[in-house]
């Protein structure tokens, strides 16, 4: 070692820079007393100076064999603000899902905290947050927006989401659907289409105390208290137990994860509670909030950089020792873990799809095994691989059969489209059967949901000449035609067009609309069910982002008796006036390219069904379906489990698909097709030279292209690797790393471990 370094102290920090090691550097005399790990330390990286945490500090012999390093240009904290607990467990989540380290780190970190600011230093939190920049439409428009703009589709988008109220909305808001947002709406204000204002900050309910009506503790039932006192034991146990409590919906499950966690209190230690998209489940936050007061600490993406700081802060020092939040909650620093809770844990919203490919239900099983805790996984519908996990032994099985409600759980009726072709007005979206037991809630006083996975008017635009759709030019998907924006858009790059009446392949002119989406549902059921019915939508073109939550209050307060939506409908939502509940086309997710499709399939229904019945009427359920004998619809309208898991785990055995095997996937994307075609086939050579493979420990499938196989303008291909253990398939991984990391130019490559999407 060079005589400089000899008797140096040095630190390895975790930089977020696409490297799979960590950074060394030597730590200046004057900093060695905050160098700890932990902490946030400026450094400089190549030309840049960078923020990164600490992991470890050491003599060089313990640390590196580098022999010119760089200095910490400043240590930024007084005490670490990672844990060694916390940090330990976030390094062992980037090793597991292959991710360079630096990126997982700074997910354990506000937002402010990650990036280094002027002289290095954190900015201080205003006491008082800044005023909000917001549009609206203006009064008097200059023109008709769809006429006008036709050929501004990015305009027209922009101004489709603006409230025809008058109200106004924050420009935040509108940036995330848009990323030249700001442009455009400077273009717009320019044209005066809209308006500008500034105004404070509207509170955020999920902030905010919360007083609800019958907020005391119900008694519980007696499936509901053995539940319970099983956690408790666990509780007490003080190591590991994981629980799976499967309850059917409106079970009380909730009244459980409360009391649970006021144990967990008592006792001193804190929890983390993770819910599929915390923007829809306000209603959760207000229970865990009216019982357990300020002690609760929200962490969502929809909160400003401010409010995620104050969060984090407040759960940092335990003024909030219970963390409510989406997947990256799981990441929350609470000190004495003693129970995670994971609400709806088959939601596939748990996954993160882009960077840090991390399950939050699999790391929150990960972090109790570390921290001794308990981890209770709740649904209605598990995951195949929970459930299979609790028949093997490795978590325990407690079970809520029964609604805690005077109702039992709602009966349901199945409408085989191919008997009942077209409906009243000679349309074919909602039959005879499902329009008469609209009429007859709505006469009846009641509110019905109706569900439909299909956002937009018409999902496709086709000509009747050569039968050929209007494609993307950028994805490998048809365009949606949107009647509000009057754009044919793309669902994956955000593109939108002026529908033509030319078909751009033949020359005819013969375009058409074919299929149905949410917005062309809501027009069909109003004009359907006539004066009576006060119709809204709650999709993600209506509802980005937290705006949901109106829509569902209109809905609570009966100002909106029928609400078609999307799978946002079917989330766990709690609306007691909902007594029937329509399935418009149970089919649309059964042909999906994904051996999970039929598990989505029951999982969407049987939630969306249990929408149906949980106040004081008994639900009714009317599912529509071209496949009334498919096992994934039978099953979930008899509200059997059971019997949907013993069916689809045979498929899998015979498959070899998860829970019995264990899958990972290699990713890859250019702008050239022969290109990523090429790399993907090298990679796959390399792969099938390896010993797990030969052995045929590791089955390697592929190399193809991605169901979709263009997004974005990128050509994708996956490779698919699959192991009947998880070792092997771990040696294989790593085996792939350079590989992997050797592609070069304009190609790009991942891995994802334990992928939930296949497209």
């Amino acid at each position: 070692m060079d005589e400089m370094q000899a008797g140096k102290i040095v630190a390895e920090v975790a930089v977020p820079v696409p490297l799979r090691h960590l950074l060394t550097y030597e730590v200046p005399d004057g900093l060695l007393e905050r160098a700890r790990p932990g902490s946030r330390a400026l450094v400089q990286v190549g030309s840049r100076r960078m923020t990164g945490v600490i992991v470890s500090v050491g003599s060089p012999a313990e640390t590196s064999t580098a022999k010119r390093l760089k200095q910490l240009i400043e240590v930024l904290d007084e005490k670490p603000l990672l844990s060694e607990e916390l940090l330990s467990f976030v390094l062992r989540a980037a090793d597991y899902y292959l991710c360079p380290p630096g990126e997982a780190v700074r997910a354990a970190l506000p937002p402010s905290m990650s990036a280094a600011e002027k002289g290095g230093r954190m900015r201080k939190v205003r006491a008082e947050p800044p005023m909000v920049k917001c549009v609206r439409l203006a009064d008097p428009l200059p023109g008709d927006p769809r006429e006008e703009l036709k050929r501004a589709p990015a305009r027209a988008r922009l101004l489709a989401q603006l409230p025809t109220d008058g109200s106004a909305l924050p420009v935040s808001e509108l940036r995330k659907g848009q990323p030249r947002a700001a442009q455009i709406l400077k273009a717009l204000a320019a044209g005066g289409w809209v308006e500008w204002e500034h105004r404070p900050p509207a509170p955020d309910p999920l902030l905010m105390p919360t007083v609800l009506e019958n907020s005391e503790p119900k008694e519980l039932t007696r499936e509901q208290a053995a539940a319970l006192a099983s956690i408790i034991a666990a509780l007490e146990g003080q190591s590991y137990r994981g629980i799976l409590l499967h309850g059917v919906t409106g079970s009380g499950k909730t009244e459980v994860y409360i009391r649970a966690i006021e144990q967990a209190l008592e006792r001193g230690r804190s929890a983390v509670v993770l819910v599929p998209e915390i923007a829809l489940t306000p209603q959760l936050i207000s229970r865990f909030r009216a019982r357990l007061g300020a002690r609760i600490g929200v962490l969502h993406s929809g909160l400003t950089i401010a409010q995620r700081l104050r969060e984090w802060t407040r759960i940092y020092t335990g003024e909030a020792p219970v963390a409510i939040g989406a997947r990256s909650a799981i990441f929350a620093p609470v000190k004495d873990l003693g129970i995670i809770v994971v609400d709806e844990e088959h939601d596939p919203s748990f996954k993160q799809d882009e960077g840090f490919r991390y399950n939050g239900r699999d790391l929150a099983m990960l972090r109790a095994q570390r921290s001794g805790a308990v981890v209770v996984l709740g649904s209605a519908t598990p995951s195949l691989e929970t459930a299979f996990n609790a028949e093997e032994g490795r978590i325990d099985l407690l079970r809520l059969p029964y609604r805690v409600t005077p109702s039992p759980l709602p009966r349901v009726e199945l409408v085989d489209l191919k008997r009942h072709r077209t409906g009243p007005g000679n349309q074919s979206l909602v039959s005879g059967p499902l329009v008469d037991s609209l009429t007859r809630t709505l006469a009846a006083g009641g509110q019905a949901i109706l569900f439909l996975n299909r956002r937009g008017y018409a999902p496709v635009a086709i000509c009747e000449s050569c039968g050929e759709p209007v494609r993307c030019r950028s994805c490998s998907v048809s365009l949606t035609y949107h009647r509000r924006t009057g754009l044919l858009e793309c669902h994956y790059c955000d593109h939108g067009q002026a529908p033509e009446r030319r078909c751009e392949s033949c020359g005819a002119e013969s375009m058409t609309l074919i299929g149905a989406g949410t917005e062309q549902a809501e027009e069909l059921l109003a004009e359907l069910l006539g004066p009576d019915a006060r119709v809204a939508r709650l999709d993600s073109d209506v509802a980005p982002g937290r705006a949901s939550e109106a829509i569902l209050d209109r809905v609570r307060s009966g100002e909106t008796n029928v609400l078609v939506g999307t799978q946002l409908v079917t989330k766990g939502h709690d609306l007691p006036g909902v007594s029937l509940v329509g399935v418009l086309l149970a089919d649309a997710s059964l042909h999906f390219p994904d051996f999970r499709a039929t598990e989505r399939t029951f999982q969407l229904l049987t939630q969306v069904a249990g929408r149906a019945g949980r106040g004081d009427v008994e639900g009714e359920v009317v599912i529509q379906t071209f496949n009334p004998g498919h096992p994934a619809i039978r099953f979930a309208a008899a509200h059997d489990y059971e019997a949907f898991y013993r069916f689809e785990m045979a498929a899998r055995r015979e498959l070899s698909y998860p829970p019995l095997s264990r899958l990972a996937a290699i990713r890859m994307s250019a702008r050239e097709e022969p290109k990523v075609k090429a790399e993907a086939e090298r990679i796959a050579a390399f792969a099938h030279r390896l010993p797990e493979v030969q052995r045929g420990q590791v089955s390697v499938l592929g190399p193809a292209p991605a169901p979709i196989e263009m997004v974005r303008g990128r050509y994708r291909y996956r490779l698919l690797l699959r192991g009947l253990d998880r070792q092997p398939l771990r040696r294989v991984l790593s085996q792939l790393v350079k590989p992997v990391d050797a592609v070069r130019g304009d190609i790009r490559a991942s891995f994802d471990v334990d992928p939930v999407h296949l497209l």
